[in-house]
């Protein structure tokens, strides 16, 4: 192994942040969102969950800006990979897209959770009841506009984990690549592309 393939601790510390990432929104998504039905006020079920969101956004978007660093340090490691080895500059293209696409994600997120809270918080001053089965999931008395961002969130919420799924697997293809079968194999394809 040379001395610039040698990047263990970039990528454990890379892997723990797209771990934190992605474990967290899948939590959030089954567990957070979910766990407000236990409560009987609509606006409770919200705010709950606003709350535990809120708490966890340093620590996602710590793993995020992580995830960011470190791949940043070993895309740049692997500038020569990336000249001489076919499939796996793509693959590296792919998966900046999926951390960028996962990052405009959980922002979007974020967002439509303060829409959320404000259009809970108008139906309550209009004195309109805030019924809703969850934290993103409507009931059919939901005020148009509340449910309407509950949507969106939802959406914007599974997005998340698909987005930091993705970057795991093309990190597992890219680590993969280091191996001299793989190594061989991608130069190989690369000096003849016929093949």
């Amino acid at each position: 192994m040379s001395t610039s393939d040698n990047r263990y601790v970039t990528q454990a510390v890379h892997d723990l942040a797209s771990a934190l990432w992605f474990g967290g929104s899948v939590m959030g998504v089954a567990g957070v969102n979910k766990s407000g039905s236990d409560l009987t006020s609509g606006s409770d079920r919200i705010r709950v969950a606003a709350s535990a969101w809120s708490r966890f956004q340093p620590a996602q978007w710590g793993g995020i800006g992580t995830v960011l660093f470190t791949g940043s340090k070993l895309t740049a490691a692997s500038s020569n990979r990336i000249a001489a080895q076919k499939g796996y500059g793509s693959v590296g293209a792919l998966k900046i897209g999926f951390v960028v696409g996962g990052a405009l994600a959980t922002a979007y997120s974020a967002y439509a959770g303060k829409k959320i809270a404000a259009a809970a918080q108008a139906a309550e001053q209009r004195g309109e009841p805030v019924s809703v089965k969850d934290a993103t999931i409507p009931s059919s008395t939901t005020p148009a506009d509340l449910a309407a961002w509950q949507k969106k969130q939802r959406v914007a919420q599974f997005a998340v984990p698909l987005f930091a799924g993705g970057n795991i697997f093309c990190n597992a293809y890219l680590t993969q690549s280091y191996r001299f079968g793989q190594t061989a194999k991608g130069v190989i394809a690369r000096l003849n592309p016929a093949s």
